[in-house]
């Protein structure tokens, strides 16, 4: 979510609050309602996961042998590795793994095997390594690096990444897995994170609330456009397996996944815009009291442009850099720069950029016009002196 921009807090008169409060407390209880009513009341059937039994074991021992044939994808070379099973201590014999993106090994790693079914009993296959420790490890420093600069606003972010995480992992996921709409599952998450996660960051000001109204305004132009980008050029949202088992295994609307996506990956960015004008908008509005409703518009908008053009750059980085590999395969199937461009592939993530940027456009003006009414009425204008007093 979005960086602390709000330093200075818009005043705020008996009237404001009495404002804000009636337009958020509807759409905070609206949220819940909507909440509530797709909250998913049944788990979804492990049995028919897309993932085989997994377990945690150790590498013992490696018994490498000369391979009869040359393999194309030699990691591991041929042989076998002794494993001992962590949950039971019992010692099995496996093969070593080998094949596009196997795990190379070596006695003493901690690593996860599958298993199955075998006529002679269960088989096991190596198929990654555990990351638990150093996941914990990585994640600790991230959490004293950010409170260590950020203090209680670092701990606040980190109390808002959580809530995020929960949002989509206890409600959005189960939800969409559960037969619910994903469009209408989104939109309900995204409103619930923002509701939350912005008034836990940067506190109950007008400022936030202003961000707030924006952010979710915003966000209902980005789910419209990303609708009909999705309708207008026929994306399925089923473009490799994985996404192709999700379909299979539990029905999901992929198209309407798609559109979720973009929903929900839109809410970071346009917290940021919209956190970001509003705080603009209460600083230039303390700084020059004379300035209008229109003075603040002008100014905050400049602000705005300069930070939409570095923004939008980020999003087409993390939307191309999330699907490389993939576009190095299509770029090397196609010598023609259109038919790679017109792939379903590239043009989902094309219409993923597009519609996000759209939406970030239309956040500036919508947080800025509404922050310089609010605020400038919250901190009504001073007249500028009488010339004579100021020497023109």
């Amino acid at each position: 979510m979005g960086g602390n921009h709000a330093r200075t807090a818009a005043p705020q008169t008996r009237r404001m609050r009495r404002w804000a409060l009636a337009l958020i407390l509807p759409i905070a209880a609206l949220t819940l309602v909507a909440t509530a009513l797709l909250w998913p009341t049944e788990g979804v059937d492990s049995s028919d996961g897309l993932a085989a039994a997994q377990r945690d074991a150790r590498v013992t021992a490696i018994d490498a042998q000369p391979c009869e044939a040359s393999l194309p994808d030699d990691v591991n070379g041929c042989g076998t590795a002794g494993i001992l099973l962590e949950d039971s201590d019992t010692d099995v014999e496996v093969a070593l793994p080998n094949g596009a993106g196997a795990p190379r090994i070596a006695v003493g790693d901690d690593v996860v095997v599958t298993e199955a079914e075998g006529p002679d009993g269960p088989t096991y296959t190596i198929v990654d390594h555990q990351r638990g420790t150093g996941m914990w490890v990585l994640v600790g420093v991230f959490a004293l690096a950010l409170v260590a600069f950020g203090r209680l606003r670092g701990l606040a972010a980190l109390l808002g990444l959580a809530v995020t995480f929960g949002v989509l992992l206890l409600f959005v996921v189960p939800a969409v897995l559960a037969g619910s709409s994903p469009v209408l599952v989104a939109i309900v998450g995204a409103a619930l994170i923002v509701l939350t996660v912005l008034y836990l960051t940067h506190g109950l000001t007008l400022v936030t609330t202003v961000a707030v109204v924006g952010t979710l305004a915003s966000l209902a132009l980005t789910g419209v456009l990303a609708v009909v980008a999705t309708a207008g050029l026929n994306l399925t949202g089923v473009t490799d397996d994985l996404s192709g088992s999700v379909f299979t295994t539990y029905g999901v609307d992929m198209a309407g996944l798609l559109v979720a996506a973009i929903i929900i990956g839109s809410v970071g960015v346009l917290d940021d815009v919209t956190v970001t004008q509003s705080a603009t908008v209460a600083e230039l509005a303390a700084a020059d009291p004379t300035s209008g409703v229109r003075g603040l518009y002008a100014a905050a908008s400049r602000v705005g442009r300069a930070h939409i053009a570095s923004v939008v750059n980020t999003i087409v980085l993390a939307y191309a850099g999330s699907t490389l590999p993939l576009l190095l395969l299509i770029v090397a199937d196609n010598s023609s720069f259109t038919g790679v461009v017109t792939t379903q592939l590239v043009a989902q993530e094309i219409a993923r950029s597009a519609v996000a940027t759209l939406g970030l456009v239309a956040a500036v003006p919508i947080t800025t016009l509404l922050a310089s009414v609010v605020i400038r009425r919250a901190q009504p204008a001073v007249a500028p002196p009488p010339a004579h007093l100021t020497g023109t």
